[in-house]
């Protein structure tokens, strides 16, 4: 099944598409850009060693450790993978493959589609328009604008405690929960596979699986109930 996501919101009539005894569903995602990002912006980035490494901590520390983390919990997610990095990186994607996560498409080197039009767009998905559920993200649930800053390059400087961000998401997850909803909660490995950042969201999947009807799957299992309603 292939999903998509884009900003906005679900309403209360959602919770009829959720399985028997979970009334919202919650899906983590995680975007494996590593340099990918980067260069997409910037081809001349690449000459920063510090912020390559940066970038490489996702892959190849980050996302083992949050592998482990969902391991432990028994939790399936989803991946967004841009090609660059499956090429540069093999060893690290097929660990999600194998640990039997979903593997999303995140462009060739995170292209951004900003300002292209319906057909373009379509194209570069080469996929017919009917296959392609839109499932709604937030920027209050990406850890982007809540741990990225690189000097010069992204971020206003601030980064957040990792508790309080965990606090803020748990907040979200039960108003969203309140309405019979669904909310997506957007991560990169190289911010929140970060040591506290990743015992804080360890501490957010607990909270969420206590709460016990709230459903935690990943984005091809949630598109394929809303294509079946």
């Amino acid at each position: 099944m292939n999903t998509a996501s884009g900003p906005g919101g679900a309403g209360a009539a959602a919770a009829t598409l959720w399985p028997e005894g979970f009334r919202a569903a919650v899906a983590l995602t995680f975007d494996v850009d590593a340099e990918s990002v980067m260069l997409a912006s910037d081809p001349s980035l690449a000459q920063r060693t510090s912020l390559m490494s940066h970038q490489r901590y996702g892959p190849q520390t980050g996302l083992p450790r949050i592998l482990r983390l969902l391991a432990e919990r028994g939790v399936r997610a989803t991946f967004f993978v841009p090609g660059y990095t499956a090429e540069q990186h093999p060893g690290p994607i097929r660990a999600i493959r194998d640990a039997g996560h979903e593997i999303g498409h995140h462009g060739y080197l995170h292209e951004l589609l900003t300002g292209t039009d319906e057909a373009t767009e379509r194209e570069f998905r080469r996929l017919p328009g009917g296959s392609i559920t839109e499932i709604p993200v937030s920027w209050a649930l990406d850890d982007w604008e809540k741990y990225a800053f690189w000097p010069g390059v992204t971020g206003t400087g601030t980064i957040e405690r990792p508790s309080l961000v965990a606090e803020h998401w748990w907040e979200e997850v039960l108003a969203y929960a309140e309405e019979g909803a669904c909310c997506v909660i957007t991560m990169h490995p190289f911010l929140s596979g970060r040591p506290a950042r990743a015992r804080a969201l360890g501490w957010l999947i607990d909270k969420i699986a206590q709460h016990g009807e709230i459903w935690l799957a990943p984005l091809c299992e949630i598109a394929d109930r809303a294509m079946a309603a």
